[in-house]
C-alpha cells in the first residue's frame, strides 16, 4: 500500500534517469577508463578501484549501454545541496519521486523499524519493496520492535560514501527478492591515501533539528592491497511542537460555509470561550473532540455549566470551586447536546512532543583486499566491515484513565451517585462497576531505542580460464536492539485503586509490593497533581530487544560465451544461500498486557532461508551499421526456493537501440517477487489502542449510509464513543502467506543532439515506469477498514471490510483485526523526465540538472473483487515533483543554487469518489466544502558556496537551506495524518530556514 512522504531534496545529479549517457561518459572521461557495471562480486581483481555502476546487471559493460534507468548522485553534489546524511539525500524528491519516506518525523507513529528508523521507498512503495546495497551487496534489517523488515539508513557509513547509483527498475531476476521497485546501490570511497577530516554543522534559524557530523578516514594503497578505515559521529537534535509556530496550536482549520458563502480558513474552528481565540488539540493532534485533560467523567447530572455549554445536564465536569449549586466544586463541559470541544484539551507540557526526533549516530567502516598470488588468476582476497549505534529517542505526552469504582472511599461524598461504566468496563476497578473517571493530564511520557548493528563481508575473487572472472563471498549481519518507554502498571493502578479509610487517609486493602494507596479525587489531581509516591508506585520502565541476524552465501562468474560479428556475447551465472531470523521480545508487562492503555504484544520469532540461482546472458545484435549505432538484448532467469513459502521464478528482458549517436531506445519488461518479511509472517499478536474519536459512528452526518448504518446498530445520532478502539494485528504465516510478485516494464529515449559550437552540450531524457504488484503483502489502515465498512449500503451484510470488525453488544467498544494478508493490488505508472546541460561559460564551467517526476497512476486494491482505489494526487501522495540544480565552478569555486518542488494536491476527488449520497458528495465540494483537503505547489530553494585549494588539500562549504524560510502547508483535521496543521509527509520543510557548513582537509 501506499505510504506517505520523504525530504526535500535540490542534489545535483548526474542523472538521465533513463540513460546517463552524460554522466557515464564523464565519469569514464575523468578515470581514463570505461565504466563498468558490475556489482562488486564481478568486477575485475587486478583492479582495486573498480567503478562499480548499478545498472540491474551482473556483466560488465559500459554504464550507458544499459537498458535500465540509473540515477548517479555524487557525495560532493549532495554536500553542495545542504544534505547531511545519505539518509537525507535517499529521501529527497529527486530519489524517489515525491513519494513519503519515513524519517525522523514519524517518532510518535508505530513504523516498521520502530523510532527512529529512517527508511527509503522507490515508486511509492513501502521501503520492503525497495533492495538497499552497498557496494553490490545487501543492507540486512535494522532496528527495535517487531516490524523490522528494511534497511534502516542510519547503518550507513556517511563519511565515506562516494557516489550513491540508483535504479528505478524492478530487477528480481538480478538482485533476488525486495528488488520490486528499483535498487539503491551506496558505493564507498576505495583508493583513499593519507589521513582525510571531515566535519559539518547544519544550525537552524528558530531553534531545535540542528545536525552536527564529524569524521576521520585514512587509507593505504599499494600494488598488491589496499586498506581504508573511518569512524563517523552525527547527531541531530530533537525539535519539539513548541519550537515552531505553525505546529504550537494545532486547530481544526475549518471554515465557515453556508449558502454558497464561504469564509476564511479556520473561521470555522471551535473557539474556546476561555481564550476567545480557536481551540488547540496539542495533545492527540487529532484536532475536534480531541484527547480531553482535566476532566471528570461521571452519570449524567444536573449543574451549572461552564462558558460555551448549553443546557443543564451534563457527564463531562472541569473544577470550579466558585461553583456552589448543582455539583458543588464542578462545572459541566460535556453531555447531552453540550459540544465536546468545551472540555480541556491543552496543557503546556505538551509543547515538549517531539516532531523531529533526536539521533545520535557512532559508525565504523573498514574494508580492505590483498592479492592471492598462491590460488593463480590474480586473486584477490577482500573484506568489509561495518559497525552502527544508533541512539533516538522520543517525548510524548500522556492521558491518563483513573477510574474509581463505585462506592470507593476515595470519591467525595456528592459524587457518589454516579456510575460511569458497568461492571468489568474497566481494567482498573477489580471487576466492579465505575463510579467516576478522572480525565487526568499525566506529564510527559518518554521513550527510547539503542540498536547496534554489525555487519562482515570476507570474499575471494579472481580470473577463471576463458577470461571468466568469478567471485565467491560470506555475509553475516546483527542487529541487536533495545527499547525502553514508560507508562502506568494496569496491576499496581488496580491495586492502589483499592483502599480502605484509614481516619482522614487511605491505605491499599493489599499492601504486597508497598503498595501506595491512590490519591482521593480532587479538583488537584484532575488537574495533573499527581503524588510522587503514588506515580512511583504505579509508573515504570518497560524495556524489550529486538534481534535480527542474515547470513548470505553468494558466488558468481561472468564473461564471454562466444564471439559474433557485432560483439562478444556475454554472460553471468550465480547462486545465493540466505538465512534469516528475528527474535522481538517485548517486556514482560508488555505481553501480559499489564502497560495501562497501551499496546500489548508477544514475542515476534521466526526464521527462513532461500536458495536462489540465477543466469543472464547480453547479445549484440548490429553495432556501427546504419541505423544502428548499437543494437543490444539482454535477458536474466532467476529461480528462488524459499522455505516459507516454495519456489519460483523470474526474468527480465531488456534492449538497447541506438538507431543515431545522439538518440537513444532503450526499455525492459519482467516480473519481480518479494517474499515476505520475517516480521509480515511471525509478528506477534500486538494490541494497540486508537482514540475513541476515530468510531465512525461519532454523531455521523444525518442522512447519509454512515447514518443509517449506525443506526441500524442501535446507535443514536447524538452517539459519541467514551471507550478506544482496539486494534489487533498478528502475522499472516498461520494463515497462509504468500510472495507477492509483480510485473514491470519501462522505456525511454534519450536525445542528446550535437550543439553548434559555443552552445555547450545537452542530453534530455524521458522515462516510463509501470510496476503491478499482485498478492501485496500488507495491513489495512484501521481507520480505512472502519471508514470503508460503515459506508459501505451492503454493510454487515456484504462481508468484506465488516468482516474485521465487531462492536462490543455491552459498551459498543469497536475491535478491529488488522493482519498481514495477501491484498490483491497496487498499481504505479508515470513517467520521469531528466534534463542536463552543461557548458562553459565565461572562465568557469555552468552544469544545470532538471529533474522530475510525474504519476498518472497510484492506484490499489484490498480484496480482488473491489474497484482499484486511485490515490494519485491525493495529500501526502503528490501526482508531480522535481528538482533543480545549478552549478557554476570556476577555479577552486563552485556556486550552487537548488530547488525543490513538490506538487500541488487534493483529497476532495478521493472522497468524492467515495461518497455513497449526495449529501456527503456535497461535503466534499472544494467550493464550498468546510475542509481544507488540498495543497498548492511547494518550493523550496537553497544556495551554497564551495571552495577547494587543491595546494593546501582543504574546503569549505557555506550555505542556506529553505532561503525563503517556507512552512509546510495547512490542511484540516480528519482526512490525513498531521504535524500541527501540517500533512505528515516528508516532502515539506519541518525545520525552516537553516545554515550550514561543511569543511574537509587531507593530510
Amino acid at each position: 500500500m501506499f505510504k506517505p512522504t520523504l525530504k526535500p531534496i535540490a542534489l545535483a545529479v548526474f542523472s538521465l534517469t533513463l540513460a546517463n549517457h552524460a554522466a557515464a561518459q564523464q565519469t569514464a572521461a575523468d578515470n581514463n577508463k570505461p565504466a563498468t557495471s558490475a556489482e562488486t562480486q564481478t568486477t575485475t581483481p587486478q583492479k582495486l578501484d573498480t567503478v562499480v555502476v548499478t545498472s540491474g546487471s551482473r556483466i560488465k559493460r559500459d554504464a550507458f549501454s544499459s537498458p535500465a534507468p540509473i540515477q548517479i548522485i555524487k557525495n560532493e553534489d549532495a554536500a553542495l545541496a545542504g544534505f547531511t546524511s545519505t539518509a537525507q539525500v535517499l529521501q529527497s524528491t529527486s530519489v524517489t519521486g515525491g513519494a513519503g519516506q519515513i524519517n525522523n518525523a514519524f517518532g510518535g507513529y508505530v513504523t516498521d523499524g520502530g523510532p527512529g528508523a529512517n527508511t527509503v521507498g522507490l515508486r511509492g512503495f513501502a521501503p520492503t519493496r525497495s533492495l538497499v546495497l552497498l557496494n553490490g551487496r545487501r543492507m540486512s534489517p535494522s532496528g527495535t520492535r517487531g516490524s523490522v523488515g528494511a534497511a534502516d539508513l542510519n547503518t550507513l557509513p556517511n563519511s565515506i560514501v562516494d557516489s550513491i547509483e540508483v535504479l528505478k527498475d524492478g530487477a528480481s531476476s538480478i538482485y533476488g527478492s525486495d528488488a520490486v521497485a528499483g535498487v539503491i546501490n551506496i558505493i564507498t570511497k576505495k583508493n583513499l591515501t593519507g589521513i582525510r577530516l571531515d566535519g559539518s554543522l547544519s544550525q537552524t534559524e528558530h531553534g531545535g533539528g540542528n545536525a552536527y557530523n564529524f569524521s576521520i578516514a585514512g587509507g593505504v594503497v599499494n600494488d598488491h592491497s589496499r586498506f581504508l578505515a573511518s569512524y563517523n559521529f552525527s547527531e541531530n537534535t530533537a525539535m519539539t511542537l513548541g519550537q515552531r509556530e505553525w505546529t504550537r496550536c494545532n486547530t481544526d482549520y475549518l471554515r465557515t460555509s453556508a449558502n454558497g458563502v464561504v469564509g476564511a480558513w479556520g473561521s470555522g474552528d471551535f473557539v474556546d470561550p476561555l481564550t476567545g481565540k480557536p481551540k488547540c488539540y496539542p495533545i492527540t493532534g487529532t484536532g475536534s473532540n480531541g484527547v480531553t485533560i482535566n476532566t471528570l467523567g461521571t452519570a449524567s447530572a444536573t449543574g451549572v455549566g461552564a462558558a460555551g455549554s448549553v443546557g443543564t445536564s451534563f457527564n463531562r465536569w472541569r473544577p470550579n470551586s466558585a461553583v456552589t449549586t448543582g455539583l458543588a466544586g464542578w462545572e459541566g463541559v460535556g453531555g447531552g447536546s453540550n459540544n465536546l470541544n468545551v472540555r480541556d484539551t491543552f496543557d503546556p507540557r505538551a509543547m515538549n512532543n517531539t516532531v523531529m526526533s533526536p539521533v545520535r549516530n557512532h559508525n565504523l567502516y573498514a574494508q580492505g583486499a590483498m592479492d592471492v598470488p598462491a590460488l593463480g588468476g590474480d586473486t584477490e582476497a577482500y573484506w568489509e566491515l561495518l559497525f552502527n549505534r544508533r541512539e533516538s529517542s522520543q517525548v510524548g505526552f500522556r492521558q491518563l484513565s483513573l477510574d474509581y469504582a463505585k462506592g470507593s472511599p476515595l470519591i467525595p461524598a456528592n459524587l457518589q451517585f454516579s456510575t460511569f461504566l458497568p461492571a468489568g468496563g474497566s481494567l482498573m476497578t477489580n471487576g466492579l462497576a465505575t463510579g467516576v473517571r478522572g480525565f487526568i493530564g499525566a506529564g510527559n511520557s518518554y521513550s527510547s531505542q539503542e540498536v547496534d548493528f554489525t555487519r562482515v563481508v570476507a570474499g575471494v575473487r579472481g580470473a577463471m580460464m576463458f577470461n571468466w572472472d568469478y567471485d565467491v563471498s560470506v555475509q553475516h549481519a546483527e542487529s541487536k536492539g533495545s527499547y525502553t518507554f514508560d507508562g502506568f502498571r494496569t496491576d499496581r493502578l488496580s491495586q492502589s485503586m483499592n483502599v480502605v479509610a484509614n481516619g482522614n487517609s487511605f491505605a491499599c486493602a493489599n499492601t504486597a509490593n508497598g503498595c501506595v494507596a491512590a490519591p482521593a479525587l480532587t479538583s488537584a489531581v484532575i488537574g495533573g497533581q499527581l503524588p510522587a509516591a503514588w506515580l512511583g508506585f504505579v509508573y515504570d520502565n518497560f524495556t524489550g530487544s529486538t534481534k535480527y541476524k542474515e547470513s548470505i552465501v553468494s558466488a558468481s562468474a561472468t564473461g564471454k560465451i562466444f564471439k559474433l560479428p557485432y560483439g562478444d556475447v556475454k554472460g553471468a551465472v550465480g547462486a545465493e544461500f540466505r538465512k534469516m531470523s528475528i527474535d522481538d521480545t517485548p517486556s514482560v508487562d508488555q505481553q501480559t498486557a499489564n502497560i495501562y492503555n497501551f499496546t500489548s504484544s508477544t514475542p515476534t520469532r521466526g526464521s527462513d532461508q532461500a536458495f536462489d540461482v540465477f543466469g543472464e546472458i547480453e547479445v549484440p545484435l548490429l553495432k556501427n551499421v546504419t541505423l544502428a549505432k548499437d543494437l543490444t538484448l539482454n535477458g536474466s532467469v532467476r529461480r528462488a526456493d524459499y522455505k516459507s513459502y516454495g519456489a519460483d521464478s523470474t526474468y527480465k528482458i531488456g534492449a538497447l537501440w541506438a538507431p543515431t549517436s545522439w538518440v537513444s531506445l532503450r526499455g525492459t519488461n519482467g516480473t519481480s517477487y518479494r517474499a515476505p518479511a520475517l516480521f509480515e509472517q511471525f509478528v506477534g499478536a500486538t494490541t494497540g489502542f486508537l482514540n475513541q474519536s476515530g468510531d465512525p459512528c461519532n454523531t455521523p452526518t444525518a442522512g447519509t449510509t454512515r447514518a443509517a448504518n449506525c443506526a441500524s446498530e442501535g446507535l443514536s445520532p447524538t452517539f459519541n464513543q467514551t471507550q478506544s478502539i482496539t486494534s489487533i494485528t498478528k502475522g499472516g504465516r498461520e494463515s497462509g502467506l504468500a510472495a507477492e510478485t509483480s510485473k514491470n516494464s519501462s522505456w525511454g529515449i534519450i536525445l542528446q543532439p550535437a550543439l553548434p559550437t559555443g552552445f555547450g552540450d545537452v542530453s534530455i531524457a524521458v522515462d516510463r515506469f509501470d510496476v503491478k504488484v499482485d498478492n501485496g503483502v500488507s495491513r489495512i489502515a484501521t481507520g480505512s477498514i472502519l471508514a470503508l465498512c460503515y459506508d459501505d449500503p451492503a454493510f454487515r451484510t456484504g462481508g468484506g471490510y465488516c468482516n474485521l470488525i465487531t462492536r462490543n453488544a455491552t459498551t459498543n467498544a469497536l475491535t478491529v483485526n488488522n493482519s498481514y494478508i495477501n491484498l490483491s493490488t497496487d498499481v504505479v505508472r508515470g513517467y520521469d523526465y531528466n534534463i542536463r546541460y552543461t557548458n562553459d561559460v565565461g572562465v568557469g564551467k555552468l552544469r544545470v540538472n532538471l529533474s522530475a517526476t510525474e504519476y498518472h497512476s497510484q492506484a490499489s486494491k484490498v480484496f480482488p473483487t473491489d474497484p482499484l482505489i486511485q490515490n494519485n494526487g491525493r495529500v501526502g501522495i503528490p501526482r508531480w515533483s522535481g528538482a533543480l540544480d545549478v552549478n557554476y565552478t570556476v577555479k577552486g569555486w563552485t556556486a550552487y543554487y537548488g530547488m525543490e518542488w513538490v506538487g500541488a494536491t487534493s483529497s476532495y476527488e478521493y472522497y468524492q469518489r467515495q461518497a455513497t449520497s449526495a449529501a456527503s458528495a456535497a461535503l466534499y465540494n472544494p467550493d464550498t466544502s468546510i475542509y481544507q483537503m488540498r495543497t498548492p505547489d511547494y518550493f523550496l530553494h537553497s544556495a551554497s558556496v564551495k571552495y577547494s585549494d587543491s595546494v593546501g588539500k582543504w574546503s569549505a562549504t557555506f550555505g542556506v537551506r529553505n532561503l525563503a524560510d517556507k512552512t509546510p502547508p495547512m490542511i484540516s483535521q480528519g482526512y490525513a495524518n498531521r504535524v500541527g496543521n501540517a500533512p505528515l509527509y516528508s516532502g515539506y520543510d519541518y525545520l525552516g530556514r537553516r545554515f550550514f557548513m561543511n569543511f574537509s582537509k587531507t593530510f
